[in-house]
């Protein structure tokens, strides 16, 4: 059973030598698994489980019965394929971690944006964002202000053409998604795209609005001034280069 589990679970790798080198094992003795003619030791076992999210039922039961209580909904068997299939393969050089200013029109208000500060990082070879939302727009909205209530989180997916955010609070019932594609610069640092809102087309304000993202990397400077910068803001408080993306004036279309 483990031979038959350990081939299917291979069979999407780019290589049996490049998965042997991911997981550190030999590729002979990977062979003989494989093969069903040696078992791994114990601290092999949990190397093989852990890379691709299951557990040691993967001896004695057919992988496609197995869900590991650690697997997120996007590595479930039903979707993995689908939804969740590239979402660890987003390159540094595609997205790389560190700090983005974001800005976007507000949903509400057609004479204000909304400039924010979000992180990017890397956690078990998936990419996400983490941020807090605007005390003033919170406020706005009859929501609580507390860091806790504000605090936004994010899984990074790539796309044929840039990424997509499936941003949400912590315990909300709604979330955005946004879709950025890079866009050439000096120092090629910048994402323009939009954010959507998912909520019922009668609801007041609008459900889509562009946006612009900047790399600022882990630069003190650029993040403390774009810190200092975060909230509701008017179109002629936006740095000219902004504004410029953004379109301020054109319709969204």
């Amino acid at each position: 059973m483990l031979g038959a589990n350990l081939r299917q679970l291979s069979s999407n790798a780019v290589s049996i030598s490049a998965l042997c080198r991911d997981l550190g094992i030999n590729r002979t003795q990977y062979n003989r698994y494989l093969a069903g003619e040696s078992f791994p030791r114990p601290d092999v076992l949990h190397r093989i489980c852990s890379y691709f999210g299951v557990d040691a039922r993967i001896l004695l039961e057919p992988v496609e019965q197995i869900h590991s209580p650690q697997a997120g909904l996007f590595e479930h068997p039903e979707v993995a394929d689908f939804v969740g299939h590239s979402a660890d393969t987003l390159s540094e050089e595609h997205f790389p971690s560190g700090f983005y200013r974001f800005v976007r029109r507000s949903f509400l208000h057609d004479d204000q944006f909304v400039q924010g500060l979000t992180y990017a990082y890397r956690k078990d070879g998936h990419t996400f964002l983490r941020g807090f939302e605007a005390k003033q727009a919170m406020a706005e909205q009859g929501l609580p202000t507390a860091p806790a209530q504000r605090e936004f989180r994010a899984v990074v997916m790539p796309q044929e053409d840039g990424v997509a955010l499936l941003v949400s609070r912590r315990g909300a019932a709604t979330a955005t998604f946004n879709y950025m594609a890079r866009v050439p610069s000096f120092e090629n640092n910048f994402w323009v795209g939009y954010a959507t809102r998912t909520v019922r087309e009668d609801v007041a304000g609008r459900r889509v609005e562009r946006q612009v993202m900047e790399h600022l990397g882990r630069n003190t400077h650029k993040v403390l001034a774009a810190a200092r910068s975060v909230g509701f803001c008017s179109t002629d408080q936006l740095l000219p280069y902004l504004r410029q993306m953004l379109k301020s004036g054109v319709p969204f279309t």
